[in-house]
């Protein structure tokens, strides 16, 4: 890494002070994909991030499959994820590796555990095992089997390995702590006795190692220097540290955590994903509406709009939900420099001009990008030709019988300009027998062609197509594939809230000049969106169109009722001169730091709001975490006439402990109020409160068994179908930590404990 180059997030940190250290030779990370599904944007981050870092330091990122499980894992997906992560621009050379690879090693490290006395055969039962492993509160009770000598313990693991015993009837357990507070660590299972084909190693092994044991081997193996994980495995690395401690010498890879990604308005687990599938609510892994690599490639995304979405939402130590309208801007800000400019007609309403010659044809010229793109550094000069006749096609939505107020398209008597043509004015309309306009009879003003015009006449300019030349096209308008921003909040079943308008398709006419552009071409048609050639059913003959995005977020305008509302036009005041100028700030605000335009807005609109962000990012926190505290906690502050107590060094500390798990986010903001008051450290307020949160998995099942154990009624009801009393349950755990569980961590494991 150049002395130039500045860290941008923690993980990078640690990576940097090591290289200092000169701790590792090479600087090596590695991508291990499970072969059991399709990659989706969540792994894109860990993509972007793993083989990033490597690039940062001059080093390298590996490519390993995570395929233990042969019950799940097949060529296919492997196939897929190596072209996926091509796709996206990465390389890893000859470093593509596979867990399986290493199954001869893994099994001769296992009888080194057991020849050390550290790990043993226990034949227990399942159901026995998990009763005594304890709980948060009850310490774990010792197999009977925990002490086998070492030449039976030996004995018995190579016959498992040979195929003596049918599934569940023995497994390898490392010797933990029965008594440890992580109950990860007591006694946690290395290998099972598992009778299933594997789809590269086929059937000569009927012992699979589980992923606490294969994955920390597979790293010291490859020479790994950091690992990273997701926030979930946090808890794993005890078993990492373990296994590396008893067979591994310096230098030895250690395992980082950090926050996976939740999207807005869609769903980021496999198996939820692989559930939409099988029950055709999408067409397969790579329907367009799916947040799938494979999906979004095929809707129309570019590799370079997913590694800037990636890199935008950046590296933090506790979870958030990302606004999906970031990834649309990604994917916005990289089409409108690159994507050129056609007509196309979605819902066609037919236009004659009947002073217009019989047999005339007019070739015009119009630009492909226009001007404040070109001056921007985005496209180019170039023009098409495009043909004009006697018979057009407009948009239905550009004629309106009765139009609403301030409308300024086409009416009865109304005139309209044809984009890079001439004005017209509608003089009849000839409507079907539903009411609807069929045709409009129209006049053309020959003195008024686009770049010729003299009469100095003022008209909207809308787009159109050529009857004569229009090329007949299938328009898959695709939207948000939940209609809720959180498709699991509330719900026992996410499916409920599946957006029954995520696809909509409609025939339409597109210009000609589109059939003639190369393939894989991406077009920004007029007032409709980007679109592009959908790969799977487009062909020449037939075109079929995939809009990628629309032009601008259509969901900031909706209503508490779900349809869209327009504000009605005001004559623009010095006051809102100035508020253009903030809104300008705002968006150059939320490009530069990725957060939310809205808060953008907020933030920028105050120079007290505006300084705290940006002495607050400076000091190195999360800019979306910045942007929620500030944009609504020093907001408020404001709005209530204080004056800001709270500075940067505050809110930083104050996003650090929410990070890191201290406090959670009710918590947090009784602590900010506390700040503002006494001017008081984040973490002294803490501490003399004793607001620390309890945020490990194992504590909070605790409290989560010992409150269904307490309400067995409840319990029966819940199952019996009346889920509201999941509210119920999660206010008794809250009760009876005295609210200090980790909300998040507790919906998790409560829900999987209400299901069990």
């Amino acid at each position: 890494m150049s002395e130039t180059t500045l860290s941008k997030d923690f993980l990078r940190d640690i990576v940097g002070e090591d290289v200092a250290k000169e701790r590792y030779p090479t600087i090596i990370t590695r991508f291990p994909p499970e072969p059991n599904g399709y990659l989706h944007i969540g792994h894109a981050k860990s993509i972007v991030l793993n083989f990033g870092i490597a690039a940062d330091f001059q080093g390298r990122c590996h490519l390993r499959m995570d395929d233990t499980n042969p019950e799940t894992e097949e060529t296919e997906y492997v196939e897929k994820i190596i072209e996926m992560i091509q796709w996206l621009g990465y390389d890893w050379g000859t470093h593509l590796y596979f867990a399986s690879d290493y199954f001869d090693q893994m099994y001769e490290f296992a009888l080194v555990l057991i020849q050390k006395g550290v790990a043993y055969v226990d034949s227990q039962t399942d159901e026995e095992i998990r009763k005594n492993r304890g709980s948060l509160i009850e310490t774990g009770v010792d197999s009977p089997y925990r002490n086998r000598s070492i030449a039976e313990n030996r004995d018995l693991f190579i016959r498992m390995k040979n195929g003596a015993f049918p599934d569940g009837t023995h497994v390898l357990r490392a010797k933990g702590d029965m008594g440890s507070p992580n109950m990860k660590m007591r006694d946690p299972i290395l290998y099972r006795i598992k009778h299933a084909s594997h789809y590269r190693t086929g059937d000569k092994w009927c012992i699979y190692p589980l992923y606490d044991y294969a994955h920390p081997i597979s790293d010291a193996i490859e020479h790994i220097s950091h690992s990273f994980c997701t926030l979930e495995f946090d808890n794993n690395r005890a078993i990492y540290d373990w296994l590396m401690g008893h067979l591994w010498e310096a230098p030895r890879p250690y395992q980082y955590e950090f926050a996976r990604m939740n999207l807005d308005y869609t769903v980021v687990s496999k198996r939820k994903l692989l559930q939409l599938v099988r029950e055709k609510h999408v067409s397969g892994w790579d329907d367009p509406r799916m947040p799938t690599l494979a999906a979004l490639r095929r809707r129309g995304f570019t590799p370079a709009s997913i590694r800037t979405f990636a890199e935008k939402i950046g590296v933090a130590k506790t979870e958030n939900r990302i606004d999906i309208a970031l990834l649309e801007w990604a994917i916005r800000n990289d089409l409108n420099f690159s994507a050129p400019r056609r007509m196309a007609v979605l819902e066609p309403l037919k236009v004659v001009l009947t002073n217009w010659p019989e047999d005339q044809t007019e070739v015009l010229q119009l630009q492909n990008f226009p001007s404040d793109v070109i001056e921007k550094g985005g496209g180019d000069h170039s023009v098409r030709e495009v043909l004009f006749g006697k018979t057009l096609y407009i948009e239905r939505e550009d004629f309106a019988k009765n139009p609403p107020k301030g409308w300024k398209r086409l009416i009865p008597g109304g005139e309209i300009r044809l984009k890079g043509a001439y004005i017209i004015r509608c003089d009849e309309v000839i409507y079907d027998a539903d009411g609807r306009a069929a045709e409009i009879r129209a006049t053309y003003d020959p003195a008024t062609k686009s770049g010729q015009d003299t009469t100095g006449k003022k008209a909207t300019a809308i787009h159109w197509v050529s009857t004569a030349t229009a090329i007949p096209a299938t328009f898959r308008l695709y939207d948000r594939l939940f209609s809720v921003p959180d498709p699991e909040d509330g719900t026992d079943d996410f499916k409920q809230n599946l957006n029954p308008n995520s696809l909509v398709q409609i025939q339409g006419f597109v210009e000609p000049a589109m059939a003639h552009d190369p393939p894989e071409t991406r077009w920004q048609l007029e007032r409709q969106g980007y679109f592009w050639p959908d790969p799977v059913d487009s062909t020449p003959e037939h075109l079929v169109l995939n809009r990628i995005v629309t032009l601008r977020d259509s969901w900031e305008k909706l209503a508490p009722s779900g349809k869209a509302v327009d504000k009605p036009k005001e004559k623009k005041t010095t006051t809102q001169a100035t508020r253009s100028e903030a809104s300008e700030a705002a968006k150059q605000l939320a490009q530069q730091y990725g957060i939310d335009l809205r808060q953008a807005e907020i933030i920028t609109h105050r120079i007290e709001l505006t300084n705290l962000f940006r002495e607050t990012v400076d000091l190195g926190a999360d800019a979306t975490s910045v942007s929620a505290w500030v944009s609504n906690e020093a907001n408020k502050i404001l709005n209530d006439g204080q004056t800001l107590v709270l500075n940067a060094t505050h809110l930083s500390a104050l996003i650090q402990l929410t990070a890191d798990g201290i406090i959670g986010a009710t918590t947090a903001k009784q602590v900010l109020l506390e700040v503002q008051e006494t001017g008081k450290a984040p973490a002294i307020v803490v501490e003399e409160q004793g607001l620390q949160q309890i945020s490990d998995p194992d504590i909070i099942l605790g409290f989560v068994q010992d409150t269904l154990t307490a309400f067995p009624e409840q319990l029966a009801q819940y199952k019996s179908g009346k889920t509201q009393l999941l509210g119920f349950f999660t206010g008794k755990v809250m009760q009876a930590s005295g609210g200090k569980v980790h909300a998040t961590v507790l919906r998790r494991i409560l829900t999987e404990a209400l299901a069990s």
